[in-house]
């Protein structure tokens, strides 16, 4: 991808800015698509659910409410996203199996990482609007992420 996050802002200064600080986990830390979303605690049945499916380009957000209790992806499900075609995954919480993440040709940012794993119940919500870091996060909504930080069309 030829883009920088820097460049895009500059050229239009109406982009969101994440102002949370997640960290790159995925061996792609430069990866841009069209926005779906999770909105979960401590539960990854909707996010394992999803990247099971077809992502045609696009980019997972998670709002997972900033919890570091429990993981809400590892190796397994990244995996699964990787070969369902998902451009990126976004999580506003944990993950894990961090050294088989950094192997997958994935873009991944999240808050940091827990080997805890977490509930399977599905509870939660997808393709609802959710908002963190000072962004809201439309379906939809076009997002680009890269070593600098996450951008997202308003």
């Amino acid at each position: 991808m030829s883009f920088t996050t820097c460049d895009l802002f500059d050229a239009d200064e109406t982009l969101q800015s994440l102002s949370l600080q997640l960290d790159d986990f995925g061996a792609r830390p430069r990866f841009s698509g069209t926005i779906r979303t999770v909105r979960c605690y401590r539960d990854n049945g909707l996010v394992k659910s999803l990247l099971n499916s077809p992502g045609d380009g696009a980019v997972l957000v998670v709002d997972g409410a900033g919890s570091l209790d429990s993981a809400l992806m590892g190796d397994m499900i990244a995996a699964a996203a990787v070969k369902n075609g998902w451009a990126g995954v976004v999580i506003n919480g944990a993950i894990r199996d961090r050294v088989a993440l950094a192997q997958t040709e994935l873009g991944i940012k999240a808050l940091g990482s827990n080997p805890r794993k977490s509930a399977k119940d599905s509870v939660g919500a997808v393709d609802v609007v959710v908002d963190f870091g000072g962004v809201v996060f439309r379906p939809g909504a076009t997002l680009w992420s890269d070593e600098d930080g996450i951008l997202v069309a308003s």
